[in-house]
């Protein structure tokens, strides 16, 4: 039986080939098959060397050393040791130790990740019996068991990071003895942050004007200490920290698009925006026209439409007749209009709010008369209100005439009660005239008797300054009878 080589103390590698440095640099990686770290000489591996540039430019090394196998970019191992690849475009590869140990401890070659399950298995040479295995952490016994050779760790933490080894009794063809394998590092990763989601409540983003909104943050992928902020369109102001964030009213100005922005103090994700709609109720509904012109005859055209003042949508309309609903929409078109459209007409808007639609509000308008006169009847209202008119223009005009008729017939009544005014005083020279008519009773029937004749006096009066008047200013008047 060949004896195992001293080992190498091997490191957890990557699982499988990962193309993309830390930095984002692409590298060359040597791929394992079986895909253990560290992997046996027993198991036949096979070792391919992968990276950018033609398979002919690979270099192989063995324990730091160029090896004499170059142009491929695989090959299958036959001797223990180190080995390393290199492309031109993309350098070195990590180095990858093949195993002839006694006793090794494997542990699966992949990027082990918080909350997965990882099984460690201690295997003797060439998978010669082994029992009475114990597994080791910083020299911590972790499990021993007479037949069991593997340790699970589920789920895996970032506590589970250290340097692993076991220990057993194994058995060979000429002897047995306790055999401790070589320290191995596990190292466990926080799950990178991916899948970062936010969800509402209401769901939807869509909540009623006043109502509480809250909004929750969630990751698909990633693990370790994480801390959350909250931010609104553009602005990255800071809104909240944690990953719940609550509005307890919520007001007009608190639509928008909402994101949450997840750490874990190495990487940063950020979610989706979430569209938040503040739903207002309907308010301030109105009848447009708000006055229809009076009266309205049979046969008239009549169109009235409601709308409200806010409300989002959809907003349904619902009217009215005399508190009894005619029509839906927000035209009624009445049409030719009849007697039986008389009445008071409202409209009733409504709308619902929320997901479901469970919040359901309505807002009423004024009233809004309506009087349809027949056609007949409006005529004759028109000729009876021409006929008054005119009779009042009409009564008008008299009054005024019967009243200046009476004040003229009352100024004339006052001038003839009136005593005469006396003659002015004779002026000086001026002849005075008296007239007499003298009559005589007669005993018996009384009658006229026969005129005699008139006496007739007059009187000078002195002229100006006492001088007598020219002969031609005496008048003498006779009567005759």
């Amino acid at each position: 039986m060949p004896r195992p080589r001293p080992a190498v103390h091997p490191a957890l590698a990557l699982a499988g080939w990962c193309p993309l440095s830390p930095a984002g640099a692409q590298t060359t990686q040597l791929l394992v098959q079986p895909p253990w770290t560290p992997p046996v000489l027993w198991d036949r591996v096979t070792l391919t060397c992968q990276g950018s540039g033609t398979t002919g430019a690979t270099t192989w090394y063995k324990d730091g050393q160029r090896w004499q196998l170059q142009g491929l970019n695989r090959f299958r191992v036959n001797e223990s040791g180190t080995y390393q690849c290199d492309r031109p475009s993309t350098g070195l590869s990590p180095p990858v130790s093949v195993s002839n140990d006694w006793l090794v401890l494997q542990v699966p070659a992949q990027v082990l990740l918080e909350g997965d399950t990882v099984t460690l298995r201690c295997r003797s040479w060439q998978d010669k019996p082994v029992t009475w295995v114990s597994f080791y952490r910083a020299e911590k016994q972790l499990q021993m068991s007479p037949k069991m050779t593997e340790l699970s760790l589920s789920p895996l933490r970032l506590h589970h990071s250290g340097r692993y080894r076991c220990r057993g009794l194994v058995y060979s063809e000429l002897s047995r003895g306790w055999v401790h394998s070589a320290l191995v590092t596990v190292t466990v990763h926080g799950v990178p942050l991916s899948g970062v989601s936010v969800s509402a409540q209401p769901p939807g983003g869509q909540v009623a004007l006043g109502d509480r909104l809250v909004l929750s943050c969630a990751v698909a992928t990633g693990t370790g200490p994480l801390s959350f902020s909250w931010h609104r369109g553009d602005s990255w102001a800071l809104l909240g920290t944690g990953p719940r964030l609550e509005l307890h009213h919520v007001g007009d100005n608190d639509s928008g698009h909402y994101q949450c922005r997840a750490s874990d103090g190495h990487s940063v994700a950020e979610s989706v925006p979430l569209n938040v709609t503040v739903l207002v109720p309907v308010a301030n509904a109105t009848i447009s026209p708000a006055a229809l012109a009076q009266p309205v005859r049979t046969g008239d055209p009549v169109t009235l439409r409601c709308s409200v003042q806010v409300g989002s949508a959809p907003v349904t309309f619902t009217w009215l007749q005399n508190g009894h609903e005619v029509a839906r929409g927000p035209l009624l078109e009445l049409g030719n209009v009849h007697v039986g459209h008389s009445g008071t007409y409202q409209c009733v808007a409504t709308n619902q709010l929320g997901q479901d639609g469970h919040r359901v509000f309505r807002a009423l308008s004024p009233e809004l008369a309506l009087t349809v006169t027949p056609q007949g009847h409006w005529d004759t209202a028109v000729a009876a209100g021409v006929a008054g008119s005119l009779l009042f223009l009409v009564l008008f005009v008299g009054v005024i005439v019967g009243w200046h008729w009476w004040h003229r017939l009352a100024s004339r009544k006052h001038q003839e009660r009136a005593p005469p005014e006396p003659p002015a005083p004779p002026e000086e020279g001026e002849v005075l005239y008296t007239h007499v008519t003298r009559t005589k009773r007669m005993q018996g029937p009384t009658r006229t008797a026969p005129p005699q004749d008139t006496q007739v006096t007059y009187a000078e009066l002195p002229g100006p300054h006492g001088r007598p008047r020219a002969p031609s200013d005496i008048h003498g008047n006779m009567l005759g009878h």
